[in-house]
């Protein structure tokens, strides 16, 4: 991992760095970043969201594993930008999670400030803590790990 300064992931990026699209994409936006050290980005949680049709109707919440799965995908811009080699035709697939915690909900409005830190790799496999954010109060929070494989071989 390098220590030098580079530019703010921008929406081009996380398409390259990541293959999901519309309606699972995640991550809005990439507000921080340093090398090898920590990766903040956004995701604006809004009543469009097709998921909260059914969850609750009345009551619309963030599906917990939703808001997993949006710090995964932070988890993967994080290490997939803070790597010396590109990923050519590698993906990251999200391979377990620990130490899971979700503190309070997430319902349309809110700003999800997704954070991944303390990246860890050894051979293809990598770790890292996330946590999840609202108007600086945390929501949830977990231990990620994540594998690098060869496209051709899913």
């Amino acid at each position: 991992m390098s220590e030098t300064v580079r530019p703010l992931p921008n929406i081009r990026d996380i398409f390259s760095l990541l293959p999901h699209r519309y309606p699972f994409l995640m991550v809005d936006r990439v507000i921080e970043f340093q090398p090898g050290v920590l990766l903040r980005a956004i995701k604006n949680v809004t009543i469009n969201e097709p998921f909260f049709q059914g969850h609750f109707p009345g009551l619309p919440v963030m599906p917990g594993v939703l808001i997993l799965e949006a710090m995964a995908q932070t988890g993967g811009l994080f290490i997939g930008q803070s790597q010396d080699e590109p990923l050519g035709d590698r993906v990251f697939l999200f391979s377990g999670m620990d130490n899971v915690r979700f503190r309070k909900p997430v319902v349309p409005g809110d700003q999800l400030v997704l954070t991944c830190t303390e990246a860890r790799r050894k051979f293809n496999l990598w770790k890292m803590r996330a946590t999840a954010e609202v108007d600086g109060r945390k929501v949830a929070e977990a231990d990620l790990s994540a594998a690098v494989v060869e496209r051709s071989a899913l």
